[in-house]
């Protein structure tokens, strides 16, 4: 029994000295957003999807949660939102060509389209962004719309 109590001794030491260690947050500005806004120009409602749904892991701004400041969990968020920029980041559109973004809004539209995106894991504790059949498809016909312009402006090159 001595055995148990020093090693639950030595993990909650080691949890709380972990306490004071944590990833970079990806506390950037959100003002770099309105270029891929201004470009694309969706409607009001997916501008509110976008910001519900996508901003927090796929651009320079994340709105973290209370739980963000335990470790480990820390590190599983910036690890995903590391990876949801790493495949697709809204602040930085405008460094995208334009094969890029007509790429990038041929993912967009069938992650969501196939309930790929949002996650799970976002979902479970950020209900606003769970995706209505409606939400989805305003997605969807939006990123058709673009993604159609893009291929458009592509065919006149």
């Amino acid at each position: 029994m001595k055995i148990i109590k020093k090693i639950a001794i030595i993990l909650l030491v080691a949890f709380v000295i972990a306490q004071f260690f944590g990833p970079e947050k990806n506390e950037g500005d959100i003002a770099s957003v309105p270029v891929f806004l201004a470009e694309t120009n969706p409607p009001e409602n997916v501008k509110k999807i976008l910001t519900e749904s996508c901003y927090d892991c796929h651009s320079n701004s994340t709105r973290y949660p209370w739980y963000n400041t335990i470790t480990p969990v820390n590190f599983w968020l910036a690890d995903h939102v590391k990876g949801g920029k790493k495949h697709l980041n809204f602040s930085d559109w405008s460094t995208y060509s334009l094969k890029k973004k007509e790429h990038k809004m041929d993912e967009l539209y069938e992650e969501v389209e196939k309930g790929e995106m949002p996650l799970d894991s976002y979902t479970w504790t950020h209900s606003e962004a769970n995706l209505s059949q409606e939400q989805i498809n305003e997605i969807v016909t939006w990123g058709k719309k673009v993604q159609t312009n893009y291929q458009q402006q592509l065919n006149s090159k």
